[in-house]
């Protein structure tokens, strides 16, 4: 088995190209993980599918420029993730300044992204090998899928 991995370097196939381009959003499992990967102004990005902040669905979420980023913004509660980064990105105002002005600030890097690569029409992901915590790790794996079922709970109870 090791072998295996090797040779495809920890790359995952996850489709093809043209069919990737045309789903522009495509849910994969890779070890365990749930990914995301979209496909958006010629370019293919990869993150974890479950919103850092409550473990919202970002599949469902537009995609809009900000500040100059390309940004997935959950549906659930309007966070905005950069696709190539994983920072969530918020405005907000300097109370220090007067008058403040609303700037776009950065929580840091909030949302765990993976490496997409294309090859003779083919797309693969090579997940993460960033050993840090990162904040979507939470709602991933069995674990995960129990606290999505607990934040999908809380949710409807306040709806």
């Amino acid at each position: 088995m090791e072998g295996k991995e090797q040779s495809t370097g920890g790359l995952h196939f996850v489709g093809k190209k043209d069919e990737m381009i045309e789903a522009k959003r495509s849910f994969r499992t890779l070890e365990g993980r749930d990914i995301l990967i979209i496909y958006h102004q010629g370019g293919f990005y990869a993150m974890d599918s479950y919103c850092y902040h409550a473990g919202g669905m970002l599949q469902n979420g537009d995609i809009e420029e900000i500040d100059g980023k390309l940004c997935i913004i959950c549906p659930n509660h309007k966070y905005k993730l950069s696709l190539a980064k994983g920072e969530c990105i918020y405005k907000g105002t300097d109370p220090r300044e007067k008058p403040p002005v609303p700037r776009w600030y950065s929580k840091g890097v909030k949302q765990r992204t993976h490496m997409v690569t294309e090859t003779n029409g083919e797309v693969y992901v090579k997940l993460s090998e960033d050993t840090s915590w990162i904040e979507s790790d939470y709602y991933q794996g069995e674990k995960g899928k129990v606290e999505r079922a607990k934040a999908e709970a809380a949710e409807k109870k306040t709806s």
